[in-house]
């Protein structure tokens, strides 16, 4: 079950400018489906590892392996389920320096900085967040020396970052991590 790529039924927004003809009505978004607790320990599973098979998640959350496909299906074509990927060692992998870097930027800027942020190497995750700081990047690198160059002459380079500020990571805990035995921990609700 290890797919990977863009979510099924999805649709690329359409990029800035204007259009060569009349713009179609738009469509209010579908609201999504409620999940029940099969459709949670399903996913919580597939979290903790996304190359269980159909019949591994079907005896686990105790359905038919024609409803844990399903169910699976449901939940990948409605965008609850965006894809499947790896939790890597980060240290392992030969990127032994994280940090959390909050940026100041230009009012209206958002788009065009997040571009520039997912160039960079390293970037592991960006989100446009509320309070002292307009956005949050993860990053991971080898060394700190490699940090402090992406920081000082990549990310301030930037016109639109008025200003950084770099939180070192010194130890992470993994929350999706498999249980004691391997395997991944599934509570029933």
């Amino acid at each position: 079950m290890a797919a990977s790529g863009s979510v099924p039924g999805s649709v690329p927004a359409p990029a800035g400018g204007a259009s060569a003809g009349p713009q179609a009505p738009q469509t209010p978004p579908v609201p999504p489906r409620p999940l029940d607790p099969i459709d949670r320990s399903i996913m919580r599973l597939l979290q903790a590892d996304g190359r269980a098979s159909i019949r591994s998640v079907a005896e686990q959350v105790h359905v038919s392996r024609a409803n844990a496909y399903a169910r699976i299906n449901r939940l990948i074509d409605d965008g609850v389920i965006r894809g499947f990927t790896a939790r890597v060692n980060h240290e392992r992998a030969g990127q032994g320096a994280s940090a959390y870097i909050t940026l100041k930027i230009v009012q209206n800027s958002w788009r065009t900085v997040r571009e520039k942020l997912r160039e960079l190497p390293g970037a592991a995750h960006i989100a446009l967040v509320s309070g002292d700081f307009d956005v949050l990047l993860l990053v991971h690198t080898p060394d700190n020396r490699t940090l402090r160059e992406l920081v000082l002459t990549r990310l301030q380079s930037i016109p639109e970052v008025l200003s950084t500020r770099t939180l070192l990571v010194f130890e992470e805990t993994d929350l999706l991590a498999p249980g004691p035995n391997g395997g991944p921990t599934v509570s029933e609700e």
